[in-house]
C-alpha cells in the first residue's frame, strides 16, 4: 500500500511480531487517503465481510461529511443562508456535536467553521496568500460554532450568519474511524486496529501476549526517527504537521501559526484524538499543558521549531501521564 501524496506520516507500525498468524488486512480509499482495517481473527472470510461491511460504513459517512461532495449534508449546510436551516444525518449532527464540545474544551482552538477563513489565506493550490485587513474582518465575522444552531430533537442545522463554512477534515477521518469501530464490534471483532492514512489510528481490544497495538510515533522530519512507541487498547492516537509551503491557521487569532512542526494526541476516541491533534498545533505548550491537565486520559507531544537563541533545531515536548518505557 502506497501512501498518498501530500499526507505525512505520523502513526506507523509492525505488527510481525505477531508472526502474521490470523492478522488480516483490508484496505480503501477514501477522504483523500487510504484507510486500513487490521483484524486478528481465525475466520478470514468472516473477518473479510466484516471488514467490507466497514468500508460501506465509511463510503456512505464520506457521502455526509465532506465538503467537496456536491449534496453532503456538510455541503448543504455550506449552502444556506442566515435563518435557513436543514436536517441532517444522524451522524453528521452527532460529528458537529463533538466539534462543539472540543471547540469548547480548546476555548476555540479547533472550530470547523474554519472554511471561510481558510479560504482567505489559501490559493487554489493551497499556497499562502496574504488576505487584507477587510478579507479577515469579514471572514472573522464567518467563523465561530456559536454561528451554528444545533436542534437535537430533529437534527437540523441552522446558520445565523450568511456565508458560514464548515470543514471537518480535522475530525471527520477520526469519527469515521470510531463508527468504523463500532460496525466491527456489532460483528463480534474484538481485536482490530483501524487507521487513516497512518495519521489516525484506533486499536479494538489487543492482540494474545501484548498490552496492545503497538504504534509508533516518527519525526516527520525524519522518518527513520522514532520518538515514542504505544500499544493502543480502546485508544486511539492521531497526528497534524506542518508540510513544507503549508501554513495552519488559528481560528482564534486568524493568523498562521508559527513554531512548531508536529502534534500528537492520544484519547480514548478516534474522533477526539484526530481534533485535539489539529487543535494542538495552534494552542501553546501552558494550554496543552493545561488541557491534558484536566482531561487525565489525553497524552499529548508537541514538537516545536528551532529557538535561534538557544542554538536548538527543534524541541520536542510531552504533556500527560506518558510511561517513560513509551518515550525514545
Amino acid at each position: 500500500m502506497t501512501q498518498p501524496q501530500g499526507e505525512p506520516q505520523f502513526v506507523r507500525s509492525d505488527w510481525s511480531a505477531f508472526g502474521g498468524t490470523g492478522i488480516l488486512r483490508f484496505s480503501y480509499e477514501a477522504m483523500a487517503t487510504t484507510f486500513e482495517v487490521i483484524i486478528l481473527h481465525e475466520d478470514a472470510r468472516y473477518a473479510e465481510q466484516a471488514a467490507w461491511a466497514a468500508f460501506d460504513k465509511l463510503g456512505r459517512l464520506e457521502q455526509d461529511l465532506s465538503r467537496y461532495i456536491e449534496n453532503s449534508d456538510i455541503s448543504r449546510i455550506n449552502n444556506l443562508t442566515a435563518g435557513q436551516s436543514i436536517r441532517v444525518s444522524l451522524e453528521t449532527f452527532e460529528c458537529l456535536q463533538l466539534s462543539r464540545r472540543i471547540n469548547a474544551e480548546t476555548n476555540g482552538a479547533f472550530d470547523v467553521t474554519i472554511g471561510f477563513l481558510l479560504s482567505c489565506w489559501r490559493n487554489p493550490d493551497k499556497t499562502l496568500r496574504i488576505p487584507s485587513k477587510e478579507e479577515l474582518k469579514i471572514a472573522r465575522q464567518r467563523t465561530g460554532m456559536d454561528l451554528l444552531k444545533l436542534d437535537e430533537s430533529q437534527y437540523t442545522v441552522e446558520l445565523l450568519r450568511d456565508k458560514v463554512q464548515i470543514d471537518l477534515g480535522g475530525i471527520g477521518k477520526g469519527y469515521a474511524i470510531d463508527k468504523m469501530a463500532e460496525l466491527l464490534r456489532d460483528w463480534s471483532i474484538d481485536v482490530a486496529l483501524i487507521h487513516g492514512g497512518y495519521s489516525t489510528a484506533l486499536g479494538i481490544g489487543s492482540p494474545r501476549g501484548t498490552k496492545g497495538w503497538p504504534v509508533t510515533l516518527s519525526n516527520p522530519r525524519n522518518l527513520k526517527q522514532t520518538l515514542a512507541g504505544l500499544c493502543l487498547e480502546s485508544q486511539a492516537l492521531s497526528g497534524s504537521g506542518l508540510q513544507k509551503g503549508r501554513h495552519i491557521i488559528d481560528p482564534r487569532t486568524a493568523q498562521p501559526v508559527e513554531g512548531r512542526y508536529a502534534a500528537w494526541a492520544c484519547a480514548g476516541d478516534a474522533a477526539t484524538a484526530d481534533a485535539l491533534s489539529t487543535a494542538f498545533m495552534v494552542m501553546s505548550p501552558d494550554e496543552v499543558r493545561q488541557y491534558c491537565s484536566r482531561h487525565k486520559n489525553v497524552l499529548a507531544m508537541l514538537i516545536l521549531q528551532e529557538d535561534a537563541k538557544k542554538k536548538q533545531k527543534e524541541r520536542i515536548l510531552h504533556f500527560g501521564k506518558w510511561k517513560k518505557s513509551s518515550l525514545r
